[in-house]
């Protein structure tokens, strides 16, 4: 949680990235991730991944602070990646213990395959560092996505902080009567519980909040056809200039790739 909060503090700065309509910086993430799925050379991914690090400077977005979240996120994706040059077949560069070889196509295939994941959560950490969540949620609503889904996702962002403030109003009433989920002088079954009640707690008031905003919504008019209002806005000279730059060295990168040079 407190990770979704420095998120939001770092969307929330001015930079001429942030000011970039949501639309616009959402099609460019998915079209950078599916380029990087489909690249099929280590050079374009690096060229990539450097393009979107000097985008992040740029953006006035904390480079240690970027740079800490790929590398907490890439080992999901790494992991796969690490395994490669020993289970994949091919030409034998070094013979391991336990007929562990490591393989020069499966070298080159776990280095794209980190290359790919690297470049892919290093642009969606650009685009969530510079847009805020709201906006987020109403820029796909703008660029078609369902409108229930839309709606879930509107919901969840603005509840979100609201669950986290009762989450800690729990666990100060926890602390006022004493209780340390650390204490380690307090048996592990009567921490277990406290925990279980917790989670029981949280269940409950989500569910008691679900009902009253749902019949505040029926107060005032809700139903199945409902539509949600979505504000139309122009796209301005920057945004259009911004899209038309990223396309052109993707396209570069993409020839680049082909070898027509």
């Amino acid at each position: 949680m407190e990770d979704l909060i420095n998120i939001e503090r770092e969307s929330l700065k001015e930079s001429s990235i942030h000011r970039l309509d949501g639309r616009i910086k959402l099609i460019i993430t998915f079209i950078i991730i599916a380029f990087a799925v489909s690249a099929s050379s280590i050079v374009t991914l690096i060229l990539m991944e450097a393009y979107l690090l000097l985008l992040i400077l740029l953006s006035n977005v904390s480079p240690s602070y970027a740079i800490k979240r790929i590398i907490l996120i890439l080992p999901f994706g790494g992991f796969i990646a690490l395994f490669q040059p020993f289970i994949r077949s091919g030409t034998v560069i070094w013979a391991g213990p336990l007929g562990m070889d490591v393989t020069l196509e499966g070298l080159i295939f776990g280095a794209l395959l980190l290359g790919k994941v690297t470049v892919s959560v290093t642009a969606v950490i650009l685009l969530s560092s510079t847009t805020s969540m709201q906006e987020l949620v109403g820029s796909a609503r703008r660029i078609g996505v369902p409108s229930d889904f839309a709606m879930l996702l509107n919901l969840t962002v603005r509840y979100l902080f609201f669950f986290y403030d009762e989450l800690e109003r729990i666990r100060n009433a926890q602390k006022t009567r004493c209780f340390d989920i650390w204490n380690k002088r307090t048996s592990y079954s009567w921490r277990l519980r406290k925990v279980g009640e917790t989670i029981a707690m949280m269940f409950l008031r989500a569910y008691e909040q679900g009902e009253r905003v749902y019949l505040s919504m029926l107060s005032r008019g809700y139903s199945q056809d409902s539509q949600m209002y979505t504000a139309r806005t122009a796209l301005a000279g920057r945004d259009v200039l911004f899209a038309a730059a990223n396309i052109f060295i993707i396209a570069l990168l993409h020839i680049l790739q082909q070898g027509y040079w």
